[in-house]
């Protein structure tokens, strides 16, 4: 099948303030999202890209027009996780809530009051991922920006993880992780990547990667 290249969006005004932007209209990158955009247009320089697609919220399509795709092409089922009344609030007070503990512990078993839940989200853009993976041939390289709980979600697809253990990953903004759809099960190349992407997604996909570091936890 395919290389899918996921690319988290850089940092938000939201993600600045701490605050959930979910799918609220008017969130757009910060001055140092937009450098991160720009930071990884400069690492996917010399990749093959076969096509390329985005979320269609804000602060993702700014990250894909600034990294170079601003024709990519949007694909609904990568879109964030929609939290409903928890929307627009801030992190530090969604964190005395009852139910954060089960966010973080037990996420197969939380739906956001008037939003989705996070079955229904981990559910939606795995089907997402594979389905466009499967549109495109053999070896080709796409580029996917989407949000933080998405890739996480894809992420502990592809690795044979339970839902209830994604929350053991983390995407930072502008991360970028790598999933090769290959055969009876997928493998991926990288989480958190920086540095040559075209060495890496050349001949030999076992190639080690560059592993960026951590960062501050940012939902969104």
């Amino acid at each position: 099948m395919t290389k899918v290249v996921l690319i988290r969006h850089g940092r938000s005004t939201a993600n600045a303030a701490g605050v959930l932007a979910g799918r609220a209209p008017g969130v757009s990158l910060d001055h140092v999202g937009r450098a991160q955009a720009e930071e990884v247009g400069r690492a996917l320089q010399g990749v093959p890209i076969a096509a390329a697609y985005t979320s269609p919220i804000q602060r993702c399509v700014e990250t894909a027009t600034i990294a170079g795709f601003p024709d990519a092409q949007v694909l609904d089922g990568v879109s964030e996780c929609d939290y409903g009344e928890w929307t627009g609030a801030k992190l530090g007070d969604l964190s005395s809530k009852e139910v954060w503990a089960d966010v973080q512990a037990r996420p197969s078993v939380v739906a956001f009051p008037g939003g989705e839940s996070l079955l229904g989200m981990f559910q939606r853009t795995t089907e997402a991922i594979s389905e466009v993976a499967a549109r495109h041939d053999k070896g080709d390289v796409i580029v996917v920006f989407s949000h933080g709980d998405p890739i996480k979600a894809i992420l502990a697809h592809a690795f044979g993880m339970e839902l209830d253990q994604f929350q053991r990953l983390h995407v930072h903004p502008a991360g970028i992780s790598v999933i090769d759809y290959q055969g009876e099960r997928p493998l991926v190349l990288c989480v958190n990547m920086g540095g040559d992407l075209a060495a890496m997604l050349g001949s030999n996909p076992h190639a080690a990667p560059t592993i960026g570091g951590g960062d501050v936890a940012e939902v969104g």
